[in-house]
């Protein structure tokens, strides 16, 4: 070692024995926390109170008004319609549908009912809701027909 070397050395020694610096502290965790907790915070308070506005039940809802009552059953007239009695009133062949009597009426030995023409008697077809119809005559004579679903042809010939 130089002369020069060893001055140095000494002077750097007494100069730190004079000089007491501490070192600086380390900033606590908590310091550099608050910040980016203080915002978490608030983005959790807002978040909590948007959630709470958008959850927050409104106005009742109106009860349901009561649907209007059905439009009644479009009913479609035949004139003139000639009902088949010369078996007596079983069946009623009304467009493609074969219809029977609810109430049948038969005369003696299979024939047309006392006080009905005798093959047809002449009246009107009344086609009321899905799958009914009734016929009505010049006389007062008034019977309901019901669908034989899937119905082809009568139930019975008459000869």
């Amino acid at each position: 070692m130089t002369d020069v070397e060893d001055r140095l050395r000494r002077a750097f020694h007494a100069l730190a024995d004079t000089v007491d610096v501490a070192p600086a502290p380390f900033p606590a965790p908590r310091r550099r926390l608050v910040a980016p907790l203080a915002a978490a915070a608030a983005t959790v308070l807002v978040a909590g109170v948007i959630v709470l506005v958008a959850t927050r039940p409104g106005p009742a809802p109106a009860p349901p008004a009561t649907p209007p009552p059905p439009p009644p059953p479009t009913l479609v007239t035949l004139p003139n319609f000639a009902l088949l009695t010369h078996c007596g009133v079983d069946e009623a062949k009304i467009g493609a549908g074969f219809y029977e009597a609810e109430t049948p009426l038969i005369g003696p030995a299979r024939s047309a009912p006392p006080g009905w023409d005798n093959p047809y008697q002449e009246g009107t077809m009344t086609l009321g809701p899905p799958g009914s119809a009734v016929f009505r005559d010049r006389l007062g004579h008034e019977v309901r027909f019901r669908l034989r679903p899937g119905a082809t042809e009568f139930k019975q010939l008459c000869d």
